[in-house]
């Protein structure tokens, strides 16, 4: 019996997290979805590989979502709010090609992955750009978190 209860202690220890969260303190989680019709002029740069487009429609993301083609009919959507700094009237990041660029402190991220290009070695720590889901279905990008 106690060995019984000895393997169920060390399953449980097992199953502990140690990194209690990877959660964005500078950024509320919100719930959306927005189809994007690549048929429509506005969209079309996305049927090229490795161009991106910025969606400011009111209710998709906090600041936006950034959508690039990554290839192979895959698409990637990123929150248009700097991850390291709270929302506020300079923290909406800028698209130059596949670069996007924060007005607050000029950080810069990869709209291909997300990361961080520029993170200074401070010791402090430094969050990458927020990831929406991005499902591609015929002539639509569908974007949700």
């Amino acid at each position: 019996m106690m060995r019984i209860w000895s393997i169920v202690l060390i399953i449980f220890l097992l199953s502990c997290d140690s990194d209690p969260t990877n959660r964005n303190p500078f950024l509320q989680e919100i719930g959306f979805q927005f189809d994007i019709n690549l048929n429509l002029p506005l969209y079309s740069p996305l049927t090229n590989v490795g161009n991106a487009v910025y969606i400011g429609t009111e209710g998709v993301g906090i600041r936006g979502v950034f959508v690039i083609n990554v290839g192979f009919d895959q698409f990637r959507a990123f929150e248009a709010n700097c991850p390291n700094h709270a929302p506020d009237s300079c923290s909406t990041m800028e698209m130059e090609g596949q670069t996007a660029i924060c007005p607050c402190n000029d950080f810069e991220y990869s709209l291909f992955t997300g990361q961080q290009l520029n993170r200074p070695d401070d010791g402090n720590r430094y969050f990458d750009m927020l990831e929406y889901r991005a499902s591609f279905n015929g002539t639509t990008v569908i974007i949700s978190n």
